[in-house]
């Protein structure tokens, strides 16, 4: 049987607090229906926002004040769905939310329409005469450059009543893995039974030191993923497929191109964020692995064993109140009103970080406007939970400083933007650690954590943008997208960049069922980018103390403001170039060579 509790049975004091989101289940109910009559008030404007520069601020002004009350809305939906994804009050919440989006995207598809169609040169005029319009102009550009690409008012608004339709995909995803995936139990070395979950295996057995149970999780956990695979096959092709037809549809000359016009990005920082990583890494993280293999004394090396500890005697453990601890001093260079929202954040219940049945997997960090950042981990007392919840800081300490200079329309910055400052502060953490002790175990013991941080963001997700690539032009040239053709597909991916350490198993060929990231866009690459850039922002905090932190807390402020490369050049890091990435895969040499020398 399970041990994991219910999540009735959790202490409350380590669970995230929702009342300030919404009082209760009824002020939330209240507030759907509230949106739901506000959606005429913005149809007033309809066939009215070309008449002036006054009208079309009034309807600007409206329309965001609808989406971000939206946008409450769903976070406190889908945060109690994460919470726990079994219960059908949550899960018909997120299904209403889903419902009432895509009558607000189709009911206010007109504003898009009538800004497209004035005439040349009238915008800049009005921008002009009407000073508020300042607060929509980066909105308004990017509306602007997708014009070649959008198509008439009705079919618009016709797809906007389909995006919960649209969105399905993602919604099947996650609710086959929270809700209907089942791992049996297995039996350890030592005749315990041990009861297995996604949760369990990812923060627990897939790092356990133990080579008998962490392979008979793997074997429980591969079997689960299996009796799934046809059905997320189905879902993930689905997915692509509707992809495929939005960019025709659109006149994009490719996915890709539709997928990444959002992003802000030449299409050439793609290509060489997948071609220049995984040249240039592959080698580094072979050394890793072949050193994995005789540091732990396997007669193969599983992918299974690529999170195994190699020093599993030193574990120290890290309650959540000294890891919190150890995050505040490693934040300090960041300042006092950085380090006081991270205090904040972490003392008064906005992090959820009980293990119960039910709740999702990973961690992330959800920033609703106007209100405070919520984080989602499981907390098991390792280092590694230290860094991952440093990590969803970095989210949340950006959206909150974003918030405070930003309007609502302006908060988010394109996704390769997004993962740089939290990953920026795991670098940060890393820092203060070396900078601190120069025992050989800790040191070592950090090298590790920060080598698992490059192979999550430079090996995990890159390799799922790899996978992307390679389906999205599979999909485009006629080709059909089954559970065999994936799992082929993936391990092929897999075997091209481990070379001849790593053992490729059934089990390595379906992790492409592990990540929602599929249904996000071209998601898993950003945080490949954001490893770069924060990188090298770490390295020159390193170098120049004071004047690179005020750089960097004045890209935070900035938000949405600016497109992902001119963000960067704020902090003095030209993305443009791929000598960034040159510098960050070898940083990661460097760390394998130390590593290397410890183990000698």
């Amino acid at each position: 049987m399970s041990n994991r509790l219910a999540r009735a049975d959790v202490p409350v004091e380590v669970t995230w607090d929702l009342s300030d989101l919404f009082a209760d289940d009824a002020a939330w109910e209240s507030e759907l229906q509230a949106v739901a009559g506000a959606l005429s008030a913005i149809s007033a404007y309809q066939g009215r926002l070309g008449h002036d520069a006054a009208t079309l601020h009034d309807g600007l002004n409206a329309l965001e004040s609808l989406q971000l009350r939206m946008a409450r809305l769903g976070t406190f939906a889908h945060l109690r769905l994460a919470q726990d994804g079994t219960d059908a009050q949550h899960q018909a919440a997120v299904a209403r939310v889903s419902a009432l989006h895509a009558r607000v995207d189709a009911g206010t598809s007109f504003v898009d329409a009538e800004i497209l169609a004035l005439p040349e040169g009238r915008l800049p005029d009005w921008m002009a005469a009407e000073p508020g319009l300042a607060d929509f102009e980066v909105w308004l550009n990017d509306l602007l450059e997708q014009r070649p690409h959008r198509l008439g008012a009705e079919t618009e608004r016709a797809l906007a009543a389909l995006g919960e339709v649209l969105d399905a995909p993602a919604m099947i995803y996650n609710r086959a893995k929270a809700g209907d995936m089942q791992f049996a139990s297995f039996t350890d070395d030592t005749g315990a039974v041990q009861a297995n979950s996604f949760n369990g295996f990812e923060s627990r057995f897939e790092m356990h030191a133990d080579a008998g149970v962490r392979r008979a999780a793997w074997a429980s956990f591969s079997a689960g993923l299996k009796a799934f695979q046809q059905t997320c096959a189905a879902t993930f092709a689905t997915e692509v497929g509707k992809n495929v037809a939005l960019a025709r549809l659109r006149g994009h000359s490719g996915a890709e191109a539709y997928l990444l016009q959002p992003h802000h990005i030449p299409q050439a920082v793609y290509t060489n964020t997948l071609d220049l990583i995984q040249t240039g890494l592959a080698p580094h993280m072979q050394r890793y692995a072949r050193l994995r293999q005789r540091v732990l004394g396997l007669d193969q090396l599983l992918h299974c064993d690529l999170k195994a500890p190699l020093d599993p005697e030193f574990n120290p453990h890290m309650s959540y109140e000294d890891g919190c601890a150890l995050i505040l001093q490693a934040l300090a260079v960041m300042g006092p009103d950085y380090l006081d929202f991270a205090r904040r954040a972490m003392t008064r219940r906005w992090v959820d970080r009980a293990d119960n049945i039910g709740k999702s997997s990973g961690a992330f960090c959800a920033s609703p406007y106007g209100v405070h950042p919520y984080i989602l981990i499981t907390w098991s007392d390792t280092m590694r939970n230290v860094f991952t919840l440093a990590h969803e800081l970095g989210h949340g300490g950006h959206f909150d400083l974003a918030m405070r200079h930003q309007h609502f329309v302006n908060l988010y910055p394109a996704m390769p933007f997004i993962e740089a400052p939290s990953i920026m502060n795991e670098m940060l953490l890393a820092q203060h650690i070396l900078a601190g002790s120069q025992e050989p175990r800790l040191r070592r013991s950090v090298i590790l954590q920060v080598l698992g941080t490059y192979h999550h963001n430079f090996v995990t997700h890159l390799l799922e943008a790899e996978l992307q690539r390679q389906l999205y032009a599979l999909a485009e040239g006629g080709g059909a997208i089954t559970a065999a053709v994936l799992n082929q597909t993936k391990g092929r991916i897999l075997a091209r960049f481990w070379g001849d350490t790593v053992t490729i198993d059934d089990g390595a060929r379906m992790t492409w069922m592990r990540q929602p990231h599929y249904y996000m866009g071209l998601y898993p690459y950003t945080y490949a980018v954001g490893l770069v850039a924060a990188t090298a922002m770490s390295l020159r905090i390193q170098r120049e103390g004071a004047p690179a932190v005020q750089r960097w807390l004045g890209v935070l402020k900035a938000g949405g403001t600016k497109k992902p490369l001119a963000l960067m050049q704020m902090a003095g890091i030209d993305l443009a170039s791929p000598q960034p990435i040159h510098d960050a895969v070898a940083y990661v040499g460097r760390l394998v060579d130390e590593l290397e020398t410890s183990f000698a």
